[in-house]
């Protein structure tokens, strides 16, 4: 299993495992088997129940395909809508413990996701799998063509993740403080925002560094001047920091 490194824009190294080659291919296929799943439902239940069969085949060719399509389509997106709606993860995905990631670390959105399920259609699909089986093969990341498109890469969420910051390191001496209200945390507080802030960034959990950004803002009165949470707590830590060591 490799190790994809990763620099964030807030100076964070966050090592990742990237997901083997198998623990992907387990993961397709566990979404495979609920397509099935799905296709047997509709074919065995739903379409003797509501005699749809027998409807559609009063119809012209084309509308009988349009009427098969549109209870298709949730095989057909799939993928990208349950990524979008589960950060990262399929069922399947999910299943494995495996998720996409930005290449930067952070939370993957739905374009990328969308780029991802474009060229899945030409690489995933069969009978062009070996496309996406070659490629991983020869990526270090275990990147397919819609990763390295999109700057995203799957990784593992069963390993320990190891995490290299400036927190609580020795500052800059040019290091200039930007929340004076740092000050109305207390130690234990720092203790717990550091812990969580950890944990979170292992997960990728950036729902839960928001919570903490709020948290904090509310306890101290602090305004962020930043949009980026990640970069909110980052400073947080780095200033209170700064003035523990000024103290």
């Amino acid at each position: 299993m490799s190790e994809l490194s990763i620099t964030t824009t807030q100076n964070v190294n966050i090592n990742f495992n990237a997901a083997s080659l198998g623990e992907r291919i387990l993961a397709y296929l566990l979404d495979l088997v609920i397509w099935i799943a799905y296709s047997i439902i509709i074919y065995r239940i739903v379409f003797p129940l509501t005699n749809l069969d027998d409807f559609a085949a009063g119809l012209d060719p084309w509308s009988e395909r349009t009427i098969y399509t549109v209870f298709f389509l949730p095989i057909m997106f799939y993928a990208i809508t349950m990524e979008s709606l589960m950060e990262g993860q399929t069922l399947g995905k999910r299943i494995m413990k495996i998720k996409v990631i930005k290449i930067d670390g952070y939370q993957a959105g739905f374009g990328d996701y969308l780029m991802r399920w474009i060229l899945r259609i030409i690489e995933v699909t069969p009978p062009f799998s070996f496309i996406s089986v070659i490629v991983m093969l020869a990526n270090k990341n275990t990147q397919r063509l819609g990763d390295m498109a999109a700057g995203t890469a799957v990784i593992s969420l069963k390993n320990n993740i190891n995490i290299n910051h400036t927190i609580l390191r020795e500052l800059d001496d040019r290091y200039v403080p930007v929340y004076p209200l740092v000050i109305k945390l207390s130690d234990n507080d720092v203790r717990i925002i550091k812990e969580t802030y950890e944990t979170s960034l292992r997960t990728t959990d950036w729902a839960m560094i928001q919570k903490l950004q709020d948290k904090v803002e509310n306890v101290t009165g602090i305004k962020s001047i930043s949009a980026n949470p990640t970069a909110f707590i980052e400073t947080v830590l780095n200033d209170y920091n700064y003035y523990t060591q000024k103290m």
